[in-house]
C-alpha cells in the first residue's frame, strides 16, 4: 500500500462552459467527501482566469484515488461533463516540509 499524497487537479472549462462544469464538479463533492481514504477534495476556481478549476485532494493511498476514479459519481461526471472540459491534468505530491 502507498503512502498518503496531495493530488490537484486542474480542468480548464471550454469557453462559455465554466459554470456547467461548475455544476458537475460540486455535484462530485459530497460523494468523494465519504469515500474511504479520502482525507480532503476541496474546489478552487482561479480568481484570474474563470474557466480553470482545481480540486485539492488528500488521498491515503493509490488505491483509494484508483477506487475514486472508478467510482460511479466519477464515472456518470464523465459521461456527463467531458465535453465541457477543454484541458485535464491531475498531479499527485508528497510533503516535503
Amino acid at each position: 500500500m502507498s503512502q498518503p499524497f496531495t493530488a490537484i487537479a486542474t480542468l480548464i472549462a471550454k469557453a462559455g462552459q465554466q459554470d456547467a462544469l461548475e455544476q458537475h464538479l460540486r455535484a462530485l463533492l459530497e460523494p468523494t467527501r465519504a469515500e474511504v481514504g479520502c482525507g480532503q477534495y476541496d474546489l478552487h476556481q482561479d480568481l484570474a482566469n474563470p474557466l480553470a478549476f482545481y480540486m485539492i485532494e488528500q488521498w491515503s493511498s493509490d488505491e483509494a484515488l484508483q477506487a475514486h476514479d472508478a467510482s460511479a459519481h466519477i464515472q456518470n461526471f464523465r459521461a456527463r461533463a467531458g465535453d465541457l472540459i477543454e484541458h485535464f491534468d491531475l498531479k499527485r505530491l508528497r510533503s516535503v516540509a
